[in-house]
């Protein structure tokens, strides 16, 4: 279950929330301490780089935000990230250093690494993305089971019992997710995989992998 540990999805150095995930052995671990730790940086965060644009909101100054976006605190949005044309972010998000959150967009307790992706129509509900991460247009986290069951991370011969209703995708560094794509609560994809578009994605896809089906995962070449 190596494959599933932070220091196998993720570089800690692409994100200003590194200091999130000490502690945690795979990175769900990190969902529902998000808002706190948020609220901890921000207040820390230097004045010349960074403003508190209302409580529990830090904006880096090189950023920007059009006028038609929403914020809702904890939030911290970092150095150069966009924040587009009527973009929500609902709270508890932290936004990397040259990320995209696009028109229409909506954010709920996630952390983007720097770099990261969400131009076009995308929900990201209880997820991490990894250091330059995109989801193509349409592309959303389903982060709640149909039935409101806790989430299993499934694996061939294991499963994990998080523990939690709500959580959806850990989506590894340069991870491609292809438009209108559905990543089912407690997906995991492998560092630098490519998931086809308009697929119903679950469970653990291992890194360096096409997703092209269900029933069709190879290697990239």
């Amino acid at each position: 279950m190596e494959e599933l540990q932070i220091h196998s999805l993720y570089t800690l150095t692409e994100t200003i929330a590194d200091e999130l995930f000490k502690g945690c052995i795979y990175p769900w671990e990190a969902l529902p301490k998000i808002k706190e730790f948020i609220l901890r940086l921000g207040a820390s965060l230097p004045s010349d780089r960074y403003e508190q644009a209302e409580e529990g909101i830090w904006i880096a100054r090189s950023a920007k935000v059009a006028g038609s976006a929403c914020i809702n605190g904890p939030a911290i949005i970092d150095e150069e990230a966009e924040i587009r044309h009527c973009a929500f972010i609902r709270g508890s998000a932290v936004v990397g250093k040259g990320a995209v959150v696009g028109n229409s967009t909506e954010l709920k307790n996630v952390v983007l690494f720097n770099g990261v992706q969400v131009p076009h129509y995308n929900y990201v509900g209880d997820s991490i993305l990894g250091y330059k991460a995109h989801m193509g247009a349409g592309s959303i986290t389903s982060n709640v089971k149909s039935d409101k069951t806790p989430v299993v991370v499934k694996g061939e011969g294991f499963r994990i019992e998080t523990g939690m209703k709500k959580f959806g995708a850990m989506l590894g560094d340069f991870v491609e997710i292809g438009c209108n794509t559905v990543l089912n609560p407690g997906t995991v994809v492998g560092r630098s995989s490519i998931v086809y578009p308009t697929s119903m994605v679950r469970g653990i896809i291992p890194s360096d992998t096409i997703y092209k089906s269900r029933t069709e995962i190879v290697k990239k070449h």
